[in-house]
């Protein structure tokens, strides 16, 4: 089996509280000749001024290929969601046993 052949698993450490995660209702992505960016922030969108206030609550550099992979994932994540969702709007396809 060549080396890149082989099945590798991940066993990744973290903290509670970076676990716990934060919550972001806003995402902007930049991008240079090296990396992408992706900033996540919290921002009020109640606000009806021009100027939105918000915070910056995590931000991420990736190259190029990890940004491929990561759009990949959330494609693939995005579609079975959809189709979860679809099914649980389909109509029943059985009778209704109760109403007899």
């Amino acid at each position: 089996m060549a080396p890149d052949d082989r099945e590798r698993h991940f066993n990744l450490h973290t903290t509670p509280e970076v676990m716990a995660g934060v919550y972001a209702n806003f995402a902007t992505v930049s991008h240079s000749d090296y990396e992408f960016t992706l900033t996540f922030s919290r921002v009020d969108h109640e606000v009806e001024a021009d100027e939105v206030p918000g915070v910056v609550v995590s931000r991420v550099s990736l190259s190029a290929k990890a940004m491929q992979e990561l759009i990949a994932a959330m494609q693939d994540n995005v579609s079975k969601w959809q189709t979860r969702e679809g099914i649980k709007r389909l109509p029943e396809t059985r009778p209704d046993f109760r109403d007899q």
